[in-house]
């Protein structure tokens, strides 16, 4: 894997983390507005968690799967793991 692949990876797996962090703030939202009959704003929402839910998949389907040459950083954006550093270097 080359370094810009590299480096791809570790902002894909940075950027999974935050979608699926607002994924979990979304869905508990949605939750609380479809008991609370607010349908047309628990509509909305929904359209924005199929879009971060596409989001997701786009990215990792393009830099966290396929070949594994991107497996470790696929696990990382999967289990939680600490991810890279400042410097970019995986911990």
């Amino acid at each position: 894997m080359s370094q810009m692949d590299e480096r791809n990876a570790a902002q894909a797996v940075v950027l999974v983390r935050a979608l699926r962090d607002l994924l979990d703030e979304m869905t508990r939202r949605l939750v609380w507005l479809e008991h609370h009959g607010s349908r047309r704003e628990a509509a909305a929402l929904q359209r924005d968690i199929h879009e971060a839910q596409a989001h997701i998949n786009r990215l990792q389907r393009k830099y966290l799967s396929g070949d594994g040459t991107h497996r470790r950083f696929d696990s990382l954006a999967s289990f939680g793991d600490t991810g890279p550093d400042a410097s970019g270097v995986l911990d």
